[in-house]
């Protein structure tokens, strides 16, 4: 019998009243600070009084360092960060960048002016270097509270649309599974407590937590149980082609994220059939990603219905909350039928995005 623990909540959930900062060390936001650190040397470069090409190649050597350090440190200091408060943590990486700054700016001073200046060290540059990287650096942070604020608010807000999704189970398919249960009580007691025990499956998993991630194994399972209540009442109409490889242990999903769509592939790809249909059901791992495709025939209905539409937009705002880029949720015809294709990241530890 499938278990539908918690799981702890991921990094990118994290409590808003503590400090988190964006993965700095990723390829897309070293290549973003690199960018706004050359544009902020040529803002310096023409707010002196001197322009030149010297100038311009020294302004950009010292903001880039200082940029890459910085970025280098927090990305490095980002757990121990995130288990301070708010204002804590704050605090202790615009400490971090004014330390950083300080330490290019002593050894540019050596490098550069101390073959002019002599042993001693000149230091009004230095503070001048400190109080635009203070002020920068207070930008950049109520930046990140601000969209810390925001991606706080948008969690909250779609933990409540997917809380309302999971609460409700379709009122037809309740009052299905009912009356199965009804007319297999007297002829066939043993499929009638089967299909309670699925029910009740359905139902446990429908009240858990919204954010909680399952092994691939345990929704998979899930899955079979809801097509084997659904096989009672369509009967013949109903084929399923279940074709799985070996799931990986490491592979987790958002609880309820495949049933709903084989819920949608039986309700607008059989149920509109007289003669009903096949349903299949692939999963194959591809590198450090598992896919899982399930494609139903294609319907005269004239469009996929409001519903169906609602589920796969929550599916996708709840891996992108979860998972980031790395997960997709794509759909589409294809060959003659509908084909919904979920690729999921192999967990490595790293938890969820940032």
């Amino acid at each position: 019998m499938a278990k539908y623990n918690s799981q702890p909540e991921p990094s990118g959930a994290a409590s808003a009243d503590h400090f988190t900062l964006p993965d700095l060390c990723t390829a897309p936001a070293i290549s973003l600070v690199v960018l706004v650190a050359e544009l902020l040397a040529l803002v310096l470069l023409f707010a002196g009084a001197e322009i030149s090409w010297v100038r311009l190649a020294l302004l950009s050597l010292f903001v880039q360092w200082v940029a890459l350090l910085s970025a280098g440190a927090l990305c490095a200091s980002r757990r121990a960060l995130a288990r301070l408060p708010l204002a804590g943590g704050a605090m202790a990486a615009f400490a971090l960048v004014l330390a950083v700054t300080f330490a290019v700016g002593l050894a540019a001073d050596r490098v550069v002016a101390g073959a002019i200046t002599g042993p001693s060290v000149d230091w009004w540059p230095i503070l001048r270097q400190l109080v635009i990287a203070s002020i920068i650096t207070a930008l950049v942070l109520r930046y990140f509270y601000v969209q810390q604020q925001l991606r706080a608010q948008e969690q909250s807000e779609l933990r409540a649309r997917i809380q309302a999704l999971q609460s409700r189970i379709r009122p037809h398919f309740l009052f299905n599974s009912m009356n199965i249960i009804a007319s297999l009580i007297e002829t066939d007691p043993q499929t009638a407590e089967s299909v309670v025990e699925d029910l009740s499956e359905l139902f446990r998993a429908s009240l858990n937590d919204a954010g909680n991630l399952v092994p691939l194994a345990d929704e998979l399972a899930l899955c079979e149980r809801y097509a084997r209540i659904e096989s009672l009442r369509l009967g013949d109409r109903l084929t399923l082609d279940w074709s799985l490889a070996p799931v990986p242990g490491n592979a987790r999903v958002p609880l309820l994220t495949l049933q709903p769509l084989l819920e949608n592939a039986i309700y607008h790809g059989i149920q509109p059939l007289p003669e009903g249909g096949r349903i299949g059901v692939r999963l194959w791992t591809d590198g450090d990603r598992v896919k899982v495709e399930i494609d139903n025939p294609l319907t005269p209905e004239p469009a996929r219905s409001d519903g169906n539409r609602m589920a796969l937009a929550n599916i996708r705002s709840r891996l992108a909350v979860l998972f980031g880029v790395r997960a997709e949720l794509e759909t589409g015809p294809r060959d003659g039928r509908f084909v919904t294709t979920l690729t999921l990241p192999l967990d490595d530890g790293a938890g969820a995005a940032g």
